[in-house]
């Protein structure tokens, strides 16, 4: 079974979260399920810097969150010291996994959390970053990282769980099944025992890449629909319901010469398909185009009287 962990290095949850679900597998119920835990980024703050700034109130917690650090026995060392961007931490992050696997991942996962919670060092840096890599076992870490790698895999991750609904760090994933929040490890044990006895659902990773990019766009977010499709424009790029949706995404991102070309290109394709003709009519619109737009409107409305 796999369990997916969408969290945030710098989320003081997802650390402790991260320990109740250490808890909840080592409870006897799940011990023997083959539990594999992959991390997955999540951004709690996208604005934060890079260089880091100092936080101004280090031991500032609720009542909340400082009960769960005690009960965690994380102890009195206890508060970020630095506002600092995660986006290279999740960059490691993915290149342990990609390098040794789960146990590799979370050992890495562990060390970044520790440094920013406990050591009060600065995540974003990445000469820390490359020493917590080396003593890890990952020691092209530090020129990988300056190299961009795993750049393009962490903003599409975050692309993926935001089409996903992943709106909370931590949020646990098996199969169809989220559970948000840090729970406690007895829920953890619930959830996991439930997820193992539903059935393993095989889908294609193009469908779901597809499904992914329908909900970017239901979300607004078309650029983001356009990453997500690259690899199925590359491989699929035949597929009428990819370039549909690649076309509403030009379209909506206000690229209209290359929404243009491929509405053009699919009316002659599929020639019965009304909406794909108003869309086409619509960017020949906006593109000033209004009497070859008209035409097309026309044909749209003939064939489907919804869309006059």
């Amino acid at each position: 079974m796999r369990i997916e962990v969408w969290a945030d290095v710098v989320c003081p949850w997802a650390y402790i979260g991260k320990r109740r679900l250490e808890k909840a597998l080592a409870d006897p119920v799940i011990a023997g399920l083959g539990v594999e835990v992959v991390w997955r980024p999540y951004r709690i703050d996208p604005t934060a810097p890079v260089p880091a700034t100092p936080v101004q109130d280090a031991a500032g917690n609720g009542r909340h969150l400082a009960q769960a650090v005690a009960q965690e026995g994380f102890g009195s060392e206890w508060g970020a010291a630095w506002r600092a961007g995660s986006h290279d931490a999740h960059r490691l992050v993915a290149l342990a996994h990609e390098h040794g696997g789960s146990a590799l991942q979370d050992e890495i996962v562990e060390q970044v959390m520790k440094a920013h919670f406990l050591e009060g060092a600065d995540i974003s840096d990445r000469p820390l970053l490359r020493g917590i890599a080396d003593r890890a076992g990952i020691p092209a870490a530090g020129a990988l990282l300056d190299g961009g790698a795993a750049d393009r895999e962490v903003r599409e991750l975050l692309l993926i769980g935001k089409a996903r609904g992943i709106a909370t760090s931590p949020t646990l994933v098996v199969g169809g099944q989220a559970l948000a929040g840090a729970q406690l490890p007895e829920v953890i044990v619930d959830f996991l025992t439930v997820a193992a006895g539903e059935p393993a659902r095989e889908t294609p990773e193009e469908v779901r890449r597809l499904r992914w990019s329908e909900s970017l766009l239901q979300q607004r977010d078309p650029l983001g629909v356009l990453t997500l499709l690259r690899p199925l424009l590359d491989h699929h790029g035949d597929d009428l319901n990819v370039r549909r949706l690649a076309a509403r995404a030009y379209f909506h991102s206000a690229q209209l010469s290359r929404a243009h070309d491929m509405l053009r290109q699919l009316v002659e394709d599929a020639p019965d398909d009304s909406y794909t003709r108003l869309m086409l009519g619509r960017t020949l619109q906006r593109l000033g185009r209004g009497e070859e737009a008209a035409v097309h409107l026309k044909v749209a409305a003939a064939m489907t009287p919804e869309f006059i």
